[in-house]
């Protein structure tokens, strides 16, 4: 049986999978306050909180019912932690799912997540995301306003 610090990483990682697909960008955003977003660690670009949150807000399209119409299923998380140091590590993989009137249920995007996080006060938070690794694309065209850095 995992422990009470990964189950509460696992959290971590499905809460953001919820908020983004109730298209809550505030919210989701508000996960990564103390954490940076890596967007292309070969030229150390990163942003915070509100810099991702701009990007979501600027890129993703949400629906009328204020949705991407999106489902971000992750998977195979390998969670290890550090209790001493309070700190940990998770890698995943994602899958986005999305389906529009004009768009059949399909995924979109499948990639993995490399996160860090530390544990405050009990709590265990984001410190940073690799957004970067992504491995396989499909239509994004009714998802993202914006291409793909390649």
């Amino acid at each position: 049986m995992a422990n009470s610090s990964e189950v509460a990483i696992c959290n971590l990682l499905y809460r953001y999978a919820e908020l983004m697909d109730s298209g809550d960008f505030v919210a989701v955003a508000e996960l990564f306050r103390h954490a940076r977003v890596v967007l292309d660690p070969k030229n150390d670009a990163s942003v915070d909180a509100d810099g991702i949150l701009q990007i979501w807000t600027d890129s993703v399209i949400r629906y009328p019912d204020g949705t991407p119409r999106t489902k971000h299923v992750t998977t195979n998380p390998i969670v290890e932690v550090d209790e001493d140091a309070g700190t940990a590590t998770c890698r995943s993989y994602y899958t986005v799912f999305q389906q529009t009137e004009t768009l059949a249920l399909q995924p979109i995007i499948a990639g993995r997540y490399h996160d860090r996080f530390e544990c405050v006060e009990g709590a265990w938070r984001f410190t940073e995301r690799d957004y970067s690794l992504v491995d396989l694309v499909g239509d994004l065209s009714q998802h993202l306003r914006m291409a793909l850095p390649e």
